[in-house]
């Protein structure tokens, strides 16, 4: 399975940007999944539903399934926060795992900054970042992308990680 991430601040359009990119994506025929990182607890279930009350009775994983979705959900009870590289094992296989913050990770990146943000960019000292995505001309020798052309941003990430254009 192939991994590539997007990152960025807060803010920056992480999200927006693979809102356009996903279904362009899958729109060429390829399988794709994603994995996003949470900064802060989080949590998908509601109390008093029979899932969450055995999820807090102790269970370390619950999954939910039903004839449209499913989900697992897994409680760390004090363990580290897993990698990315066993979140990644644990998805089901594809093509293309696009993962969504991390950006501590070494994988190949592309960085979504916006200077309006007032935050610094990360490619400068990041060497997985490969190139960047903005809604501004930056300075930096990386390869640039506008936010608002997203097929380019796709041919980038897919030859980058060896995966042919459909």
């Amino acid at each position: 399975m192939r991994a590539f991430g997007i990152a960025g601040y807060s803010g920056s359009g992480k999200t927006t940007l693979l809102e356009r990119l996903v279904p362009r994506i899958v729109a060429r025929g390829l399988s794709l999944s994603l994995i996003k990182h949470a900064h802060q607890g989080f949590d998908i279930d509601r109390p008093g539903k029979d899932s969450y009350r055995l999820r807090e009775a102790g269970c370390s994983e619950v999954m939910l399934a039903s004839n449209e979705r499913w989900a697992l959900m897994g409680e760390l009870r004090g363990a580290p926060q897993p990698t990315l590289q066993q979140l990644l094992a644990r998805m089901s296989p594809c093509d293309l795992v696009l993962v969504e913050g991390f950006k501590a990770e070494a994988l190949p990146k592309l960085e979504v900054h916006r200077p309006s943000t007032g935050t610094p960019p990360l490619f400068r000292d990041d060497p997985t970042i490969l190139a960047v995505a903005s809604d501004a001309r930056l300075d930096t020798a990386l390869p640039q992308f506008l936010l608002s052309e997203p097929e380019p941003i796709i041919d980038f990430v897919l030859q980058s990680v060896g995966l042919r254009r459909t």
